[in-house]
C-alpha cells in the first residue's frame, strides 16, 4: 500500500506504526483507517515482527474524526454519511484487542475522540505527562466510537464514564494512571527510550505465552466486544450523525463558538 497518513517500519522484531497527517493532528479519515487496518494486518502476519507499537505527533497522538472534512460537507449542503468510517474504526478497535501480538501504544498531547481508543486498546499505553485523554465527541452531537465506552466502562465504572462521555472532560495523564487506563507516564523527552525498552524487553520475551495471555484477558473482559461494536456502537452513532445537532456541533466546532444544540 502507498502510505500517505502512516509510517511503517519494522526493525529488531518491532513494527512502529507511526500516524503522520500533522496539519490535521492525526485526525482519522477514512483513507488513514484504512491505512491502520493494512498497517495492522502486515504486523501481525509477518513472522519477524514480534511486538507492535503505534505512535502519533508530541502535540497530538491523534485529534479523532477530520472534523474539517465533515465541516466541508455540512457548509456545502451534502449529507455527511459516516457509515463507512463507522464500520472501519470498529474493524481496528476490534482488531488491536485480537491480533495475536502484543500492542504497545506510545502517546504525548491529545488523545481526542477516536484517537482514545486508539491509544487505550492497546496492551501497554506508556504516556508522557503531557497526554489529554479528552471524549469529544458530545462536543459535536455524537456519541463515542471505536470502542470508547466500552473500554471506559470496563476501566472507570458507570457512573465516572458516563460523566467523561457526556461532558467530554479531559482527563490529565496522571489521573488516567491511577484509574488503570494507562500502564506507565513519563517525561516527554523520555517517552521513546521507555517505549523502545519496553518494546525490546516484549520481542525478547516468550512471544508465545504473550498470545495466548492477551487472548485469555479478552476471553474473560471483552466476550461481548464484537457484539457491541456491531450492534450498539455502530447504530446509535449513526443515529447521532443523522441530526440537526451534529451538523451545528461541526460547524461551531471549526468556527470557534459555542454550538447551539436543539435536540434534533
Amino acid at each position: 500500500m502507498d502510505l500517505q497518513k502512516l509510517i511503517y517500519e519494522v526493525k529488531d522484531g518491532v513494527a512502529t506504526i507511526t500516524m503522520n497527517y500533522p496539519k490535521n493532528l492525526n485526525a482519522v479519515d477514512e483513507s488513514m483507517a484504512d491505512e491502520l487496518i493494512w498497517a495492522f494486518d502486515v504486523a501481525n502476519e509477518d513472522p519477524a515482527v514480534k511486538v507492535i507499537v503505534l505512535k502519533g505527533g508530541e502535540k497530538a497522538f491523534s485529534a479523532g474524526g477530520d472534523v474539517g472534512y465533515f465541516y466541508k460537507l455540512a457548509t456545502s449542503g451534502e449529507s455527511v454519511n459516516m457509515d463507512s468510517l463507522i464500520e472501519k474504526v470498529g474493524i481496528i478497535a476490534q482488531k488491536i484487542k485480537t491480533l495475536d501480538k502484543i500492542v504497545i501504544s506510545s502517546v504525548s498531547g491529545a488523545a481526542a475522540g477516536a484517537g482514545v481508543s486508539l491509544a487505550l486498546s492497546a496492551d501497554f499505553v506508556i504516556a508522557a505527562e503531557n497526554t489529554k485523554i479528552i471524549m469529544a465527541f458530545v462536543k459535536l452531537g455524537l456519541v463515542p466510537d471505536t470502542g470508547s465506552t466500552y473500554l471506559l466502562v470496563k476501566q472507570l465504572g458507570e457512573k465516572r464514564a458516563f460523566e467523561y462521555c457526556a461532558t467530554g472532560t479531559p482527563i490529565g495523564a496522571e489521573d488516567a494512571k491511577n484509574w488503570g487506563l494507562i500502564t506507565r507516564v513519563v517525561p516527554m523527552e523520555e517517552l521513546e527510550a521507555e517505549t523502545n525498552k519496553l518494546a525490546g524487553k516484549i520481542a525478547a520475551g516468550p512471544l508465545v505465552a504473550y498470545k495466548n495471555i492477551k487472548k485469555q484477558i479478552y476471553g474473560a473482559s471483552f466476550e461481548q466486544y464484537s457484539a457491541f461494536l456491531r450492534e450498539v456502537e455502530a447504530t446509535t452513532q449513526r443515529e447521532c450523525a443523522a441530526t440537526e445537532d451534529f451538523i451545528e456541533g461541526v460547524k461551531a466546532f471549526v468556527e470557534k463558538r459555542k454550538a447551539e444544540f436543539q435536540g434534533k
